[in-house]
């Protein structure tokens, strides 16, 4: 395969180009470091200054990456393991369609039969508390190292095989955008396998490491930690259970596999969507059954599959606002952080930062769907005026 430097024609970019290309890869780890330290800080204030910061000595734990290079090879073990069924893709530049086991909750069942005979046989899984900012540390590198690959390999695929929004020649932008919109090793693919594996595992895997170290501080898990972790798991699973809705998202069926991606897959979702557990460890909040049930309320929505057909739907919630499962996202957001009480701003730091990812993901969409339908979308916006929140956005 020969080397390609052929750039795809110019598009508009995005995240704030060249200069969010540069800045985001820098702020956004120091960003995870940072929570990880106010959470474990006995004030648990975001707005701390001078800011909370932990001496060299805890960033690195030799075990470390011992964990996180072991995690990544037993899920990729997983995903190559001959369980579940094969579904394809959808049609690529070359009229192609790529194949994807679909075997995730298979993953989940088998890393839950293996954690459990893990705690049987005495391991300390709340050791992860302690764990956490090495881990952290370590899954950042990663990211980098995985994103150098992924931009270097980029050269040697073939023009139809790369993203047009990451392949505008700016060697900054294309790195954290990606320029392979579906880059494999042999049957392997690395994007897929990310966006859902090793780190949504994760993160429950690191909710039940607080857990289990809240038992050994107190003697037992308060009502407020088993909230989290139960939703959170709830949420894990059933996104492994209808993985192959996965193949028709923007990530897998127009983004590039780049910074962005890879970061966000492997170190922003397992340990900033496990703030609430790893606070309730040294924050701990009592629940009534009273407010836990309200709690649980508000989390019990049912799941609307997105649209993805030929027609837009314009009946039922889908014609109140454009996005309901992007609304009913943020309600259970705001359900895993009510646990964890009122008296401090960190745990809802997830339903912030998921409010502003989905509203500019909205903003993307809308210009997909503008350049997909055309007038058909004119009238649609009319028919349903409002995006995410009823009579407000």
């Amino acid at each position: 395969m020969k080397f390609n430097k052929q750039k795809s024609p110019q598009a508009e970019k995005e995240f704030g180009g060249t200069l969010g290309a540069t800045c985001i890869p820098v702020f956004l780890p120091l960003t995870v470091l940072y929570l990880l330290c106010v959470c474990r800080s006995p004030a648990a204030s975001v707005l701390q200054w001078p800011p909370v910061l932990p001496p060299t000595a805890q960033l690195w734990d030799p075990l470390a990456p011992v964990l996180i290079l072991g995690w990544m090879a037993l899920q990729s073990f997983f995903y190559l393991l001959p369980m579940g069924k094969v579904s394809e893709g959808m049609v690529l530049k070359d009229g192609s369609r790529l194949k994807y086991p679909i075997n995730g909750f298979h993953a989940l069942c088998v890393t839950a039969v293996l954690l459990t005979l893990s705690l049987w046989l005495g391991m300390p899984l709340g050791y992860l508390f302690e764990l956490l900012l090495p881990l952290a540390v370590c899954a950042i590198g990663v990211s980098f190292l995985l994103s150098l690959y992924l931009y270097i390999c980029s050269f040697w695929a073939p023009h139809h095989a790369l993203a047009q929004g990451g392949n505008t020649g700016n060697p900054l932008y294309d790195f954290f955008m990606g320029r392979e919109l579906n880059p494999r090793i042999g049957s392997f693919d690395l994007k897929y396998f990310c966006e859902l594996r090793p780190g949504l595992i994760g993160w429950v895997v690191i909710n039940l490491g607080m857990l289990m170290k809240e038992v050994e501080l107190r003697d037992s898990a308060s009502l407020a930690m088993i909230l989290v972790n139960s939703f959170q798991l709830l949420y894990v699973a059933d996104a492994l259970w209808n993985e192959e809705a996965v193949l028709t998202t923007m990530d897998i069926v127009h983004d590039g596999f780049g910074f962005m991606l890879v970061f966000g897959d492997l170190a922003w979702v397992p340990f900033t969507y496990s703030l609430q557990a790893a606070f309730l460890v040294v924050h701990p909040q009592s629940l009534s059954l009273l407010g836990a049930t309200a709690i649980v309320t508000l989390n019990d929505l049912e799941t609307i599959a997105t649209a993805t057909g030929k027609r837009l739907l314009v009946s039922g919630w889908w014609g109140l606002v454009r996005h309901p499962n992007y609304l009913g996202d943020l309600l259970m957001a705001l359900a895993w952080s009510l646990p964890c009480g009122f008296n401090h701003l960190l745990p809802y730091f997830y339903v912030v930062y998921f409010t502003i990812l989905l509203i500019h993901r909205e903003a993307r969409d809308e210009r997909h769907c503008r350049a997909k339908y055309g007038l058909a979308w004119d009238s649609y916006c009319r028919r349903v005026p409002y995006r995410i929140f009823p009579y407000i956005y």
